[in-house]
């Protein structure tokens, strides 16, 4: 389902970024920091609505071959999935989803007492879950 998921801290570091295509790993993260971009501007022209606590910035941009979605949370973590174009069964909802449970598992991952905040993440219990989350078994 998923490419690529990446977790981008507040000043524009990976803090976490896998690919399942490993042959395009490093395509996939161009797109990744180039959704950066969009990122940005899409959280300078929404400064005027009331804060949220999560906010679900869509559909970033799409390639020929990619769909680049994007999340920002309230303390400015960004998470970028890239997503493959053929697939057009995919809802705005599922991307959702998708989100929701990245979300959580990020917050699992940082919550533990032993992770050092900025740091990256190496978690192998994370790791294995965004694998079954970007393979669609969550």
């Amino acid at each position: 389902m998923a490419f690529c998921i990446a977790v981008i801290g507040k000043d524009n570091a990976p803090l976490y970024l896998t690919t399942s295509d490993l042959e395009r790993e490093l395509d996939l993260q161009y797109h990744v920091h180039a959704a950066l971009d969009v990122v940005e501007e899409k959280c300078l022209i929404g400064k005027g609505a009331p804060e949220s606590k999560e906010l679900y910035l869509g559909l970033l941009f799409s390639t020929e071959n990619h769909k680049i979605y994007g999340f920002v949370t309230n303390s400015r973590i960004k998470f970028i999935v890239v997503i493959d174009s053929c697939n057009v069964a995919l809802r705005e909802n599922e991307v959702r989803v998708i989100f929701r449970n990245l979300h959580m598992l990020y917050t699992d991952a940082v919550c533990n007492p032993f992770y050092i905040p900025g740091e990256q993440l190496t978690s192998k219990k994370f790791d294995r879950a965004v694998q079954k989350l970007m393979s669609g078994n969550i």
